[in-house]
C-alpha cells in the first residue's frame, strides 16, 4: 500500500522556524519526484516545491523562495521542509506528495501567530 505520513507541524510566532517530514511506503521513492502542497483556510491547494528523484534539482513557489528549503534523505524514504522566517501567510494544512500521480498524505497543521 502506497503511503505518505507527514509529521513537524504545530504553532509558531511570525520568525520562527518549522522543519516537516514525510516518510513514504509503498513505492521506490527514490525513483519518485517528491513535492509539497499547502491548502490555506478558505483557499484551494497552493504548490510549494519540487525536488527531483536524486535531490538535484528543486523549485520553489515564489511565496517561500528563500525561505523554505525542500530535501530528501533516499536511504530514509523520507521528505523533508524546512521553513524560516514564518509569515502568517504561510498557516495551513502541508501535504507531501509524489508528483507522478499526486498521491498526498493525510496532512500536517502549520499555524502562525503571535
Amino acid at each position: 500500500e502506497v503511503q505518505l505520513v507527514e509529521s513537524g507541524g504545530g504553532l509558531v510566532q511570525p520568525g520562527g522556524s518549522l522543519r516537516l517530514s514525510c516518510v513514504a511506503s509503498g513505492f521506490i521513492f527514490s525513483g519518485s519526484a517528491m513535492r509539497w502542497v499547502r491548502q490555506a483556510p478558505g483557499k484551494g491547494l497552493e504548490w510549494v516545491s519540487t525536488i527531483s528523484s536524486g535531490g538535484g534539482t528543486t523549485t520553489y513557489a515564489d511565496s517561500v523562495k528563500g525561505r523554505f528549503t525542500i530535501s530528501r534523505d533516499n536511504a530514509k524514504a523520507t521528505l523533508y521542509l524546512q521553513m524560516n522566517s514564518l509569515k502568517l501567510e504561510d498557516t495551513a494544512v502541508y501535504y507531501c506528495e509524489k508528483a507522478s500521480t499526486g498521491l498526498r498524505g493525510q496532512g500536517t497543521q502549520v499555524t502562525v501567530s503571535s
